[in-house]
């Protein structure tokens, strides 16, 4: 069987971590939905930058708005909103035939508003409009203001990928604000099901970052690479389930409200020396979303092994952790660093991108 079709069966869902409109007209995208299950769809400042880039499908139309008197952001969202719309239309089956729980597609705030939470919920305000899908997810930055800005749009019935999370602090923050704004949204009279999350924890930025760590020290703390990330993922998950399987959810469930689940993001192998599905075949799971960059995808359809490994190794993912503090590496310290870095990259990125389309 495609263990693409297995991880459907063992309840985690495959997202492409990808869109442009090469994807769309040539039926990349149709195909892996047809073929592969893929269940969603997330972009970001880089991505688009190098569809538009790259992709034929862009020119005569970047032609026009270059001649335009519009500013760059507006040009920008010319461009992809049509590509967003395109891609939650090849997926409304999907978000139909599951209830609105697949078929997503993610389109990212201004990484410049980052810091900005009044920008933020405007900004997540205006694009929702703009796009009018039902399968949208808006991302949001696990920034504090960030936080802030969705635990407010979730109390008005948004529909939010969080994202740049990088620790369990991140995650904790957000569960925390996910409930606040969800039982604000329910007890004024919403509908419960008509709110959509996911949470997206960054998986090989981590291992990037913590194996200099540890090979500034050396020695024995060399055996320690390549783990952290995996390790980060599985105590999230342990925590997911206290809390949205605990008490703290038990009267949204009742409500029949939806889980915010854990996605697993940054999921292409960057060391060589790794497995190139290094951040999926531990991390299997139900009430999970891995959003897979095309040669991950195509690694693991290949020769990926699809089974039940999330809940596996949790008391060994706690000891590493317990390691990497001995070592004098705080894992909440790494988490910050690169979310400062994150939205930089991001930043930059969509600096580019500006300059692309203007």
């Amino acid at each position: 069987m495609n263990p693409l079709l297995e991880l459907k069966r063992l309840g985690q869902r495959a997202w492409l971590d990808n869109l442009s409109r090469t994807h769309l007209r040539e039926g990349g995208l149709q195909r892996l939905i047809e073929q592969d299950g893929l269940a969603g769809v997330t972009s970001n400042p880089t991505i688009f930058y190098k569809a538009i880039a790259e992709s034929p499908y862009y020119r005569d139309e970047l032609v026009r708005l270059k001649a335009s008197v519009l500013p760059p952001e507006p040009h920008y969202e010319a461009l992809v909103i049509p590509d967003i719309q395109g891609a939650c239309d090849l997926l409304r089956p999907t978000w139909d035939q599951s209830g609105g729980e697949d078929g997503y597609v993610s389109l990212e705030v201004s990484p410049r508003l980052a810091y900005d939470e009044e920008g933020t919920v405007a900004a997540a305000r205006r694009l929702t409009a703009a796009v009018a899908r039902d399968n949208l997810l808006v991302k949001v930055p696990a920034t504090p203001e960030g936080v802030r800005a969705f635990e407010r749009l979730i109390g008005e019935g948004y529909r939010i990928n969080v994202t740049l999370m990088f620790s369990l602090k991140h995650m904790e923050d957000i569960e925390q604000a996910y409930l606040r704004g969800l039982r604000r949204w329910v007890e004024g009279g919403g509908d419960p099901r008509r709110v959509k999350s996911v949470a997206s924890l960054f998986l090989s930025r981590v291992d990037t970052l913590v194996d200099k760590k540890l090979e500034a020290i050396g020695g024995d703390a060399l055996a320690l690479r390549g783990k952290a990330a995996v390790a980060l993922a599985k105590l999230a998950y342990r925590r997911y389930k206290e809390v949205f399987h605990g008490p703290a959810f038990a009267d949204l469930a009742a409500a029949s409200a939806r889980r915010q689940h854990p996605l697993w993001a940054s999921t292409g192998t960057k060391n060589p020396a790794y497995s190139d599905v290094l951040y999926v075949e531990p991390l299997i799971g139900p009430e999970t979303v891995n959003t897979l960059p095309d040669a991950t995808l195509a690694a693991f359809r290949d020769h990926g092994k699809a089974a039940p490994t999330l809940e596996q190794g949790v008391d060994e993912a706690a000891a590493h952790f317990a390691a990497l503090e001995k070592l004098g590496i705080d894992m909440q310290v790494v988490g910050e660093q690169l979310q400062v870095e994150g939205v930089k990259l991001f930043d930059e990125s969509y600096t580019k991108l500006l300059e692309l389309v203007s």
